[in-house]
């Protein structure tokens, strides 16, 4: 699907054709995405807001333009309730500041879950460090989904927020999370959603979801490092207080007191990440142009394809296995007499043979301690990748074990 368009995927890596399955990492770029970064330095690169010349104000209507296309794609009720950041790690990391000097005291609870990666587990920790409350985690049930009954048990009057992937980094695991905002907002709690690895491989509309927040990276939907996003509802993102100050986010400053910008600008503090929210900008009018519903069907045929693959495979155990995914499986090999090969003895290998493939931890050890294992491969998927892509995959994952072995 649309391969011609990404100059990488034209990369030999060690004398192969490079096969690209990390995109739940990263995504390789649209030549378009490309173009638009050279085109905003080389044609109006300029400060934006508060400037009156023409650069200024091209680039001002660029970047605001890019977060109106943001509010469409998640279906935000105005691009008031989009933030842009750094990232998922920025946005997350801003809310729990924001959110819990607000809202949280001693005593009082988060939850998260067994899945999550580092990025939405160690800001809430070091929230609850900060203020003395708890942190609370849902436990896994055996085949690896979330035990919605033990979360049911885990609310309380206590519980302030409820923070949890959409789909997990590691699994693919597409959470219930319309069980779990509906029995948060049954308590009055508040819910955000991580939508790192879930807004790339599917339609999402957080008014329909009636999520109080979500956030996403650029980077892993073909657009460039560096940009993220917090969608927040208004009425939280009027009542929360800044996470950072300096420029941008002032409305006026006084020795005596300083008074904060409108939404969303009283939470961009600084010179924002304009030529990136261009850029991504021309990412979503390029995934939008093939439609994002094609490309969810086109994915989970991959993901489907990955499982049926490495199924006929002897000793190679996929994580959640025949579990509803997206964009990306979990998987290990293991020698005749039982024991694992290491996922870094099996990821080189498949390397030295143009294929890419993650392995590791994928920053979630509570889930891979869980796992009981050093850390897993993981194949993802994006919209360029085949069925063709798969199948140099399990070829040279076959080499590899005969070498290993």
């Amino acid at each position: 699907m649309r391969r011609e368009d990404f100059p990488i995927l034209n990369e030999k890596v060690h004398g192969r054709a490079l096969v690209y399955l990390d995109n739940a990492a990263t995504t390789q770029k649209p030549q378009v995405v490309i173009d638009a970064i050279a085109e905003a330095y080389g044609q109006w690169n300029a400060n934006v807001h508060r400037g009156v010349h023409h650069l200024s104000q091209v680039a001002t209507q660029k970047h605001e333009e890019a977060r109106k296309k943001v509010a469409e794609l998640l279906h935000a009720q105005s691009e008031e309730e989009i933030i842009f950041t750094k990232g998922t790690t920025d946005s997350i990391n801003m809310l729990a500041r924001s959110f819990g000097d607000a809202m949280v005291k001693e005593g009082d609870e988060i939850i998260v879950s067994q899945l999550e990666h580092h990025s939405n587990i160690v800001p809430w920790q070091m929230l609850c460090e900060r203020k003395g409350a708890v942190l609370k985690v849902i436990p896994l049930r055996e085949d690896l989904s979330l035990d919605i009954e033990a979360f049911k048990g885990l609310l309380s009057d206590k519980t302030r927020l409820v923070s949890v992937a959409h789909v997990s980094n590691v699994l693919g695991i597409v959470n219930p999370i319309e069980d779990i905002i509906t029995l948060a907002h049954e308590r009055g709690i508040a819910v955000c959603i991580d939508g790192a690895q879930s807004v790339p491989h599917m339609a999402i509309n957080v008014q329909q979801l009636d999520c109080d927040f979500l956030v996403m990276s650029a980077h892993k939907m073909y657009g460039p490092t560096g940009l993220g996003v917090l969608y927040g509802k208004k009425k939280w993102l009027d009542q929360l207080p800044p996470a950072e100050g300096g420029g941008e986010m002032i409305e006026h400053v006084r020795w005596d007191k300083t008074t904060y910008n409108v939404l969303p600008y009283k939470f961009e503090a600084g010179t924002p990440n304009y030529i990136g929210s261009y850029a991504f900008s021309k990412a979503l009018e390029y995934v939008q142009e093939i439609g994002i519903e094609e490309i969810a069907q086109h994915e989970e045929e991959l993901v489907e394809y990955i499982e049926e693959r490495l199924s006929g495979l002897e000793r190679v155990k996929i994580y959640a296995a025949g579990q509803k995914k997206a964009g990306a499986v979990s998987f290990n090999v293991y020698r005749a007499d039982g024991g694992l090969i290491h996922p870094f003895d099996v990821g080189v290998l498949l390397d030295r043979q143009g294929v890419a493939v993650r392995t590791g931890h994928h920053c979630a050890e509570p889930l891979i301690e869980h796992l009981g294992v050093p850390g897993t491969l993981r194949a993802s998927v994006g919209l360029y990748n085949t069925k063709e892509d798969i199948d140099k995959l399990i070829a040279a994952l076959e080499r590899a074990i005969m070498m290993l072995e």
